[in-house]
């Protein structure tokens, strides 16, 4: 199956123009999405513009349906603060911050689960599902996305390790999937439980099967 090429249409959430300056793709490596560069250096607060901890950790909270907790909230909220001590510019400062981060994170991976490294820029209102079985190592997840259980992003092969998924606003992602390489995964698609998926996604589209194969879905009237 063919489809249109979407590579150079814009990302505005969760992605920077400034980010087209740090990311993998500046220095000459050529990833599959080479539109959507993501620095993924870890040395800067990747958390969405224009809200303090507060307001992130307030959000996600109702996000998860205001579970306290909720496996998926503190996989979030560890995140959110893993990047926010990123904001602090004196390491002397930030150094009991990151200890206590590196501690929070390590707690979170075996009592729920889920690996969602501070490196991962993630949009705002993203939802996790249960728990278990997650291991996310992606350039950037979008706003809106959910993602469930046994859902693994990463790379493709050991030696290509810039070269794992960007996944786009309001993407709906089953369970056991596995998203791998440099792809991206276009906005208001879903992805079928147990889905591989290897290759570019459209906007609007569903993917199935092993490998996946990807199914158009009816665009909005709005859309070009």
């Amino acid at each position: 199956m063919t489809y249109k090429s979407y590579a150079s249409e814009p990302f505005m959430s969760p992605i920077t123009a400034q980010d087209a300056t740090d990311s993998p793709a500046s220095a000459g490596h050529q990833p599959t999405s080479p539109a959507v560069p993501i620095d993924i250096s870890g040395s800067r607060n990747l958390n969405p513009a224009g809200m303090t901890l507060w307001q992130l950790w307030r959000e996600d909270y109702h996000t998860h349906g205001r579970k306290l907790f909720d496996q998926g909230f503190w996989s979030v909220a560890v995140h959110r603060f893993g990047n926010w001590r990123m904001g602090i510019k004196w390491k002397l400062v930030r150094m009991p911050f990151t200890l206590l981060y590196n501690v929070s994170f390590k707690l979170v991976e075996i009592l729920t689960g889920i690996t969602l490294p501070y490196t991962c820029r993630l949009g705002r209102r993203v939802h996790v599902w249960h728990h278990s079985g997650i291991i996310i190592s992606a350039y950037a997840i979008g706003d809106d996305v959910h993602l469930r259980q046994s859902t693994t992003m990463g790379v493709v092969r050991r030696d290509e390790n810039a070269d794992i998924p960007i996944i786009e606003d309001r993407v709906d992602i089953g369970c056991g999937v596995c998203i791998l390489g440099g792809v991206r995964v276009g906005h208001d698609s879903v992805i079928g439980a147990n889905a591989v998926v290897l290759e570019d996604v459209p906007p609007h589209s569903i993917a199935v099967g092993i490998p996946a194969r990807v199914i158009p879905k009816k665009k909005a009237a709005s859309d070009d």
